[in-house]
């Protein structure tokens, strides 16, 4: 039984006459009749019995009906769900970001933009460090994610390159530097870093290393955290400074002042990333998303 003798069933039904049924699904009478024959011949009953001005339904007709009116809604809808899973308009994303990533305008623009153009995709987000982010992806247990990678990667990861984000120094509200607005970053050559394990984010620790390199001192390394909270804590209780995005002076710690650096302030690199085999519509609708919010982003 096909869906379009049901269709034309429930035309005949509906108008109870042959030629006007015909006219509404787009065929001719004689056909009409033909396809509604070859229904009655497979159900092995007459449906439908001839009038002098139309049909009318038969016993087997009327029980028939009753079957059959919410096939083709159910039809309907099961294409309509299929239509929207293929636009990537429906299913789940699982999206990682590493704590610095999270404060990045892109990342919040990103997901309330995403949030709101396909609110019928479930968005699970999750934190951790580059690394971790880069297993879950390879795991296959996160869909995309913000990471702060070094150039060379796993063949299997595909990389889409976000602008550039400067480094600020985060410093404990009495030190020194703190009042100013710009510092150089050889005015921190006699400070603990405040860093993250080099275990956690290789490409973020070495590029404040050689940041510092650059500006003509070896950073003296203090206490290591996992978290960036962790080390904001840290500065704040005066344990040493530390070398954050820009995106991190809004947040707003009780006892950490932020400071830009002069001249050509150390930069960070943040990417989206998602497996190159990925063929999911909703991940390519999101990292489509994130490089349209990367087109827009300002520093």
């Amino acid at each position: 039984m096909e869906l379009r003798h049901i269709r034309y069933f429930l035309a005949v039904a509906e108008e109870l006459n042959f030629t006007r049924a015909a006219a509404r699904v787009g065929i001719g009478q004689p056909p009409l009749s033909q396809q509604i024959k070859m229904l009655e011949r497979e159900i092995g009953a007459a449906l439908f019995r001839r009038v002098p001005h139309g049909a009318e339904l038969t016993p087997a007709g009327r029980a028939f009906l009753a079957e059959v009116q919410s096939i083709l809604v159910q039809a309907d809808r099961a294409k309509i769900a299929a239509q929207r899973a293929a636009r990537g308009e429906t299913g789940r994303l699982r999206v990682g970001f590493t704590g610095t990533a999270g404060f990045n305008p892109i990342v919040p623009a990103t997901i309330r933009a995403f949030s709101q153009g396909f609110p019928d995709v479930a968005l699970v987000l999750e934190e951790a460090y580059t690394l971790r982010l880069m297993e879950r992806l390879g795991e296959g247990d996160l869909d995309a994610a913000f990471m702060r990678p070094e150039r060379d990667v796993p063949a299997w990861l595909r990389l889409h390159w976000l602008k550039q984000e400067p480094m600020v120094g985060a410093l404990p509200a009495g030190h020194r530097q703190a009042a100013h607005e710009e510092i150089p970053l050889s005015a921190l050559a006699a400070d603990r870093f405040v860093m993250f394990p080099r275990a956690a984010g290789p490409a973020y620790y070495d590029w404040i290393i050689a940041a510092c390199r650059a500006s003509g001192f070896e950073p003296p390394r203090g206490q290591e955290a996992p978290h960036i909270s962790q080390i904001l804590n840290l500065v704040a209780a005066g344990i040493g400074v530390a070398l954050v995005p820009a995106s991190m002076a809004r947040v707003k710690v009780d006892g950490v002042a932020y400071v830009g650096i002069e001249g050509a302030p150390p930069i960070v690199n943040l990417a989206i990333g998602s497996r190159r085999d990925e063929r999911s519509t909703v991940v390519r609708n999101f990292t489509a998303l994130v490089r349209a919010q990367n087109d827009e982003l300002r520093y």
